[in-house]
């Protein structure tokens, strides 16, 4: 036949649609020419497909061979169609049966000598092969990926030869199993290692329970970045979407996605120099940035104040919708940016701010222009502020007592978490306005006590729901139903420190 049709995925932000790919060979001077809004490594292939079928002892047709690549209308870029092109060139040419490329997608680079070289964003094309009911042929080095997508079929392949083969079913290709999970204990910082700092203990428990965000002020060398690191230890697992969506944000980003990291919370620590582009993503190819790739994981904000404040306000928008949008002139790209922002700071620029020693020798003015570069809407969208004091040498040079181990811990944020999950679909630091008069209603003796302290800490009414959402979650903890008294005081006191930074 002079035309064939072989189907291939295209990568847009996360998502994967669906490219037709259309060759036709006519009569004229020998020629092969690609449409369809390709951009320059596209248009490259068909240079890398005719040497890869002439040292795969095929014939390349010396007809005029005209690809289209539909929709039109559809950017595409990157060499993931190879594969895709050279199988139509030869079902076109007769060389192959192109009805049994039917029930098949194809995806992968293709080198001079026919080899199949792996691309990036496998994972959200498999999601998209999964639901259109068709199997996946991928290079080897993807194939890992690929499979982590339950029901789906994907054949992994190092050469074009044999993607061919298994085409005709002369030798069929071996579908991918996935891979066995690692277990979660051992891969960050180990909560009972953390000597003493139990008041910060507490409070990084109950962030975990809801997913609450959470700021803390100490000293330097208190712990503030172990504890941060330790939170995605006490997380509980991913379940099967939240696993998908996360490692399809890390599959289209630059640094693509290890199969051993499949169901484990990323945790992101971008540098203080970082740009607002790296945080929240972009470029002319828009990528996720920082926010994006912690996706159901943890975004640790060490030096807070030491980021640009322009940077920090770009946060704002996802960190409240949990999405975040790239525009740019050729198309756009949504990314999820659904994270728990764990930030750390010094109370002033020296850091020893009411240190006994009284080391500290900055001016009250020089304290509030440090601490001036928090916007006060951003700290609204904090639910919690600890301190994190020195440890007494006398606690640090003693061996350290027996401990919770993040095991333990972990277990107990898992069962909060399922609580919350039966009766609100999800977490508590995630519930509407409706959802908030439903679940986390207060008797009269603790309206009247709420009430006081929002006059005296003058609480924004973003800032009164993410106290009761955090009440909701201490309340959790203890296993109530309602919330009470002492739930609703602890979660006041996780708002006060907050609105005395952000002074």
């Amino acid at each position: 036949m002079s035309v064939a049709v072989v189907y291939s995925r295209a990568q847009v932000g996360i998502e994967a649609p669906l490219v037709i790919i259309e060759v036709h060979l006519s009569n004229g001077l020998p020629g092969l020419s690609i449409v369809g809004l390709p951009e320059a490594a596209v248009k490259e292939s068909k240079d890398r497909v005719r040497s890869a079928l002439l040292n795969s002892q095929f014939e390349f047709p010396l007809r005029r061979i005209t690809i289209n690549l539909a929709p039109a209308d559809l950017p595409k870029e990157g060499g993931r169609f190879d594969l895709a092109i050279a199988l139509g060139v030869l079902a076109a040419s007769g060389q192959l049966d192109a009805a049994a490329c039917r029930g098949l997608e194809f995806v992968g680079e293709l080198a001079l000598t026919g080899e199949l070289r792996p691309v990036r964003g496998i994972l959200p094309s498999a999601l998209s092969v999964r639901n259109a009911g068709r199997a996946l042929v991928v290079p080897r080095d993807n194939a890992a990926e690929a499979a982590l997508v339950d029901a789906l079929r994907v054949f992994p392949a190092e050469h074009l030869l044999e993607v061919c083969a298994h085409v005709q079913g002369q030798t069929l290709l071996q579908a991918c199993a996935p891979a066995p999970v690692a277990p979660i204990d051992g891969q960050h910082t180990e909560l009972a290692d953390i000597k003493s700092q139990y008041h910060a203990k507490r409070a990084l428990e109950i962030a975990a329970g809801g997913g609450h965000n959470l700021l803390m002020v100490g000293p330097p060398g208190t712990g503030k970045s172990m504890l941060a690191r330790a939170l995605p230890g006490i997380l509980p697992p991913m379940d099967e979407q939240e696993a998908l969506e996360s490692a399809a944000v890390h599959s289209v980003s630059t640094q693509g996605f290890r199969p051993e990291n499949w169901r484990r919370r990323p945790f992101r620590a971008p540098h203080h120099t970082a740009s607002a582009v790296a945080l929240v993503g972009g470029g002319s190819h828009p990528r996720p940035g920082e926010i994006s790739l912690a996706h159901h994981g943890v975004l640790f904000l060490d030096e807070l104040p030491e980021f640009d404040r322009r940077v920090l306000e770009v946060l704002r928008e996802p960190l409240e919708c949990g999405t975040i949008t790239v525009s740019r002139a050729a198309q756009q790209a949504d990314f999820p940016a659904r994270v728990q922002l764990i930030a750390a700071m010094n109370p002033c620029p020296c850091g020893y701010l009411g240190d006994p020693s009284g080391r500290c020798h900055c001016s009250p003015e020089q304290v509030r222009r440090y601490r001036s570069k928090i916007s006060g809407p951003l700290l609204d969208r904090i639910d919690m502020s600890i301190e994190v004091p020195n440890i007494p040498h006398e606690v640090l040079l003693q061996p350290a007592p027996e401990a919770e181990t993040s095991a333990l811990v972990r277990e107990r944020v898992r069962r909060v978490r399922a609580r919350q999950l039966e009766r609100a679909g999800k977490p508590s630091s995630r519930l509407g306005l409706a959802e908030i008069e439903r679940d986390c209603r207060l008797r009269a003796g603790d309206q009247r006590l709420f009430g006081g302290a929002i006059e005296r800490l003058g609480l924004s009414p973003r800032a009164v729901h993410r106290i009761l959402r955090v009440a909701r979650t201490v309340a959790d903890l203890a296993g109530l139903e309602v919330i009470e008294t002492p739930q609703l005081t602890e979660a006041i006191t996780y708002r006060r420190l907050g609105r005395k930074t952000g002074s």
